[in-house]
């Protein structure tokens, strides 16, 4: 199998179409022909924009997939599995970050949550706060479970 045939075949495996597909690399249905044809191959940039969009380039260049290449350690593995499981723009959040870290700099931190005001709930209800950006805080069920704050109360008829 040629570069040409993996490159077409990740293009079908992600359900794009050949104009689609060579938009992310910035070139025209043309060139995208000829990549797939093995008259002509993507270039560094263009392999680089590939990536970004969830092209296996790995696999474009050597026919092996990158998922068959083991992870360091467990965490490693992590990252991987939360980053394929990821949208296309925290895809190139993570890998930004990633970039900076490496090079020594943190990125800039993450504008905080707002917090909806604490609120006190009834026995055997739940507390739920919005903090934004579809992330929600799931309070404690059922109120007070200190048993030394309160006695308990006997039930009468």
């Amino acid at each position: 199998m040629t570069i040409g045939d993996r490159l077409r075949e990740e293009r079908t495996r992600l359900g794009l179409s050949q104009p689609k597909f060579a938009e992310i690399a910035g070139t025209t249905k043309q060139t995208l022909f000829s990549w797939e044809s093995n008259k002509t191959a993507p270039d560094a940039h263009q392999l680089a924009s590939f990536a970004l969009n969830g092209v296996d380039v790995f696999f474009v260049l050597t026919g092996e997939r990158l998922s068959a290449q083991p992870a360091a350690d467990a965490s490693e593995q992590l990252l991987l599995d939360n980053f394929r499981r990821c949208k296309l723009e925290a895809k190139q959040n993570l890998l930004q970050s990633s970039v900076l870290y490496a090079a020594g700099m943190p990125p800039a931190s993450a504008p905080k949550p707002v917090t909806a005001p604490k609120t006190r709930t009834a026995a055997g209800s739940m507390n739920m706060s919005n903090l934004g950006s579809g992330n929600v805080q799931i309070g404690t069920i059922g109120g007070d479970y200190n048993p030394a704050s309160k006695p308990a109360r006997k039930r009468t008829k």
